[in-house]
């Protein structure tokens, strides 16, 4: 019933710039918090950036000061601006989506994002 649609991916070098976006539909979807997980070759799949029902930001460590996560609750939106991104960025990137009421979660198909020189 929820569904999420990825872009953005892609092949980006070193210290360069790349903006993921997500958009999700869904009738039942009101409190909810949204944001991008990650999972890099060969690793786990890890949270990158959410904003929370709460309207609150939270990023992981390894990408604080580099990537910012925008939101639109009203027309039910991230956008995941990634700057000086390193090698270690590179990974399948899924939009991830939290019915806080329900508990039911949910995911894009993934994006793929290849930091490369």
């Amino acid at each position: 019933q929820v569904h999420l649609v990825e872009s953005g991916g892609g092949l980006v070098q070193p210290g360069g710039s790349l903006t993921l976006f997500c958009s999700a539909t869904g009738r039942d979807l009101t409190t909810f918090s949204m944001g991008w997980y990650r999972q890099t070759p060969g690793g786990r799949r890890e949270m990158v950036a959410t904003w929370t029902r709460g309207d609150m930001a939270i990023y992981s460590d390894s990408v604080k000061g580099r990537f910012t996560i925008f939101r639109d609750r009203a027309k039910k939106t991230v956008t995941l601006q990634m700057n000086n991104v390193k090698f270690e960025d590179t990974g399948i990137y899924y939009c991830h989506v939290e019915q806080i009421r329900s508990g039911e979660v949910h995911w894009g198909q993934g994006t793929q994002v290849t930091v490369s020189s």
